[in-house]
């Protein structure tokens, strides 16, 4: 039989360790510890300090940086962890120079750094350009969901907060009354101590959010109607994904098209999207003018977005800056020939992969059909809705009114596909805009839409998906940066720029010359 030497991975040896030989080249440490030392300028974290004179040393900014930026690049956000790797890794010992230092530091550095986090990204993107890396003749906005350090179910609005200290108070009053009615000595000392424990956890959560309603309000959305507050963190918000309802911020980003470098990030606690993409556009124009840039770096440039920021102030803002984009709307695909069979596959998943939600699909606008003097339109059922307005306004737009018969509606057996409230309704109504305002004049979206439904328009909408998608994707599966650890908004957008410089500073690694 073949005999082969022992080995063991658990044995440990002493040997000599010279750090600046553990970063070898052509690799990503080697690339970020270049960078950190020889073309980013730092001095703006010098401001921090003034122990110049009085006072114990501080860490070097730089040894920091390098450690939290190839811990992000490794997928690890906690200060803890981070601390662990700089004792028992080399290559944290290496970067940090054996510096070693407390997870305190480290927690503090990351989020203390609101006012110096611009101007580092800033900092890597002139690198970035330097590099050409960034393609100027296409830039894609788009949103990224992800979870925050608060839970969802602490989340509601001030009644419902009520409410629910309401229902802790009753439950806290029945306990108590349960033990003073039944003598300890016939209950099970088991029962009693996990009884006595929840109802210590039941008056300290209630305690956490009468404390709560003592110093806050609702908050209000853009409509000005109150929306769900969050005790742990009211900056965030509850937001839909495909995988469920979270409670975090959106990261926003503003991608070029060449290498998929991302040129302007920003954490919102919004779950909605649509005034997010002026700011962004702001941004855009904000940052490569920091960086040198002359000129309006969106002239002559081609910006998408998805449906998400798809407004009419949105669409009166790109066209009267005379930024040539590419906002697709709602309904973009339903007017691609090219997705003729999309609602098919849309029911199917609706009835393969949500059966258990109970909603139900009810009848748009855009599934009713209508001629071209628009005499009446045609119910998907067959019958005809009958013109009731020639020259309607709906919310400040012209539209055309129709609406179904008594003697049609009442008796049809689509009544629940149809109409929102079967019991309370009694016919359909529905509003066809002609894409005026009230005052005659055409409407920005449909000026948008007439210039995306073109072939140029889809060809070049299409390139979205490429540009946008991809920065994401690496960020979330790749480096596994797919949570947000901090709260308030103002640490989260710091947060959410580092996950972003990291991955730039993988496109320097991967794309750039003379660091490798």
């Amino acid at each position: 039989m073949a005999k082969y030497k022992p080995y063991s991975y658990a044995q440990g040896q002493f040997i000599p360790v010279f750090f600046n030989k553990q970063i070898q080249e052509g690799t990503f440490e080697y690339s970020l510890s270049y960078l950190v030392d020889n073309e980013l300028d730092l001095s703006i974290f010098d401001k921090r300090f003034n122990n110049d004179e009085t006072g114990a040393p501080a860490y070097d900014p730089r040894i920091l940086l390098k450690v939290v930026l190839f811990a992000y690049s490794r997928g690890i956000t906690s200060s803890r962890a981070i601390a662990r790797c700089c004792e028992e890794n080399v290559l944290f010992m290496a970067l940090s120079a054996n510096s070693k230092p407390h997870f305190t530091t480290i927690a503090d550095f990351i989020s203390s750094m609101d006012k110096e986090i611009a101007h580092l990204f800033l900092e890597v993107l002139l690198v970035c350009d330097q590099q050409k890396l960034i393609g100027k003749e296409m830039f894609a906005i788009d949103g990224c969901k992800l979870p925050s350090n608060a839970a969802k179910e602490w989340s509601g609005t001030k009644a419902d907060f009520q409410r629910k200290v309401a229902k802790m108070e009753k439950a806290i009053a029945t306990m108590i009354a349960k033990h003073r009615a039944q003598d300890d000595s016939l209950i099970e000392p088991d029962v009693i101590s996990k009884e006595k424990k929840y109802l210590a956890k039941l008056k300290k959560q209630a305690a956490k959010i009468k404390e709560w309603l003592d110093d806050n309000d609702d908050r209000t959305g853009s409509s000005g109607k109150p929306i769900k507050s969050n005790i742990t963190d009211n900056e965030s918000a509850k937001m839909k994904t495909s995988k469920g309802v979270i409670q975090g911020y959106v990261g926003v980003t503003s991608v070029g098209k060449k290498h998929q470098v991302i040129v302007g990030a920003e954490a919102f606690g919004q779950g909605q999207e649509h005034n997010l993409l002026i700011p962004m556009i702001e941004k855009i124009r904000e940052n490569f003018s920091e960086i040198g840039h002359k000129g309006d770096v969106l002239h002559g440039a081609q910006l998408a977005a998805d449906s998400g920021y798809h407004s009419e102030k949105n669409m009166e803002y790109i066209f009267q800056e005379k930024i040539d984009g590419y906002i697709a709307d709602t309904n973009f695909r339903k007017r691609d020939p090219r997705f003729v069979a999309y609602d098919r596959f849309k029911d199917r998943y609706r009835r393969e992969m949500k059966p258990g939600q109970g909603g139900r699909k009810i009848f748009a606008p855009a599934d009713f059909v209508f001629p071209a003097d628009f005499s009446y339109c045609l119910f998907p059922g067959g019958k005809k809705l009958y013109r009731s307005g020639g020259n309607a306004r709906v919310k400040n737009y012209r539209a055309i009114k129709f609406k179904g018969a008594k003697r049609s509606c009442l008796p049809c057996k689509l009544r629940r596909e149809c109409l929102r409230y079967p019991n309370k309704t009694g016919t359909r109504q529905v509003a066809y805009f002609t894409g005026k305002n009230a005052k005659g004049q055409q409407r920005f979206t449909e000026r948008m839409k007439r210039k995306i439904d073109t072939a140029i328009g889809r060809a070049i909408y299409s390139m979205r998906l490429a540009v946008g998608e991809p920065p994401f994707a690496h960020i979330r599966s790749v480096l596994g940066l797919d949570k947000f650890t901090l709260r308030t908004k103002r640490k989260v957008s710091t947060q959410w720029n580092l996950f972003c410089i990291v991955h730039n500073l993988k496109k320097i690694h991967s794309h750039g010359v003379g660091f490798v």
